[in-house]
């Protein structure tokens, strides 16, 4: 990035509790910031990665350590793959994934967990639970192997 385009960048930043540097330019919907350069669209964490950083290796996304999606400030910035920063995050799947045992307090474990096939874990006695239930209701009975 020529110095005048970083010149420009710095310009929209703004010191933030926290030591974010937050955007004062363009936010999107979302919360990301993002500048024009070149006329191209770009992501402003992005950006601010890659000129004080280093480039962003292929397969992997940055990161935002503060949580706030507006800040630029590149020591609050990591270059993750997709599903680190999914984790690392406050999201509903990253809730799930940190949990240690299910809903009625089964482990998680290598013996009592299944894997469906969309990736989500479900106890294997709950399951084997949940299938019984369902015969008595259809009024099937169950012939032991």
């Amino acid at each position: 990035m020529p110095a005048k385009w970083a010149d420009r960048f710095l310009a929209y930043v703004t010191d933030a509790p926290g030591g974010c540097w937050q955007w004062t330019g363009y936010l999107m919907p979302n919360g990301y910031a993002r500048i024009t350069v070149d006329g191209e669209r770009q992501y402003a964490h992005r950006l601010s990665y890659e000129v004080f950083v280093a480039s962003i290796p292929d397969g992997l996304v940055i990161d935002h350590l503060c949580r706030n999606r507006g800040c630029v400030n590149p020591s609050h910035l990591d270059a993750v793959t997709q599903r680190v920063n999914v984790l690392r995050g406050e999201s509903h799947a990253a809730a799930r994934a940190q949990q240690v045992a299910c809903i009625r307090g089964h482990p998680f474990d290598t013996a009592n967990t299944y894997v469906a096939g969309n990736g989500t874990r479900k106890s294997r006695r709950c399951r084997a639970a949940a299938r019984d239930r369902a015969r008595r209701r259809q009024g099937v009975t169950r012939v032991p192997a």
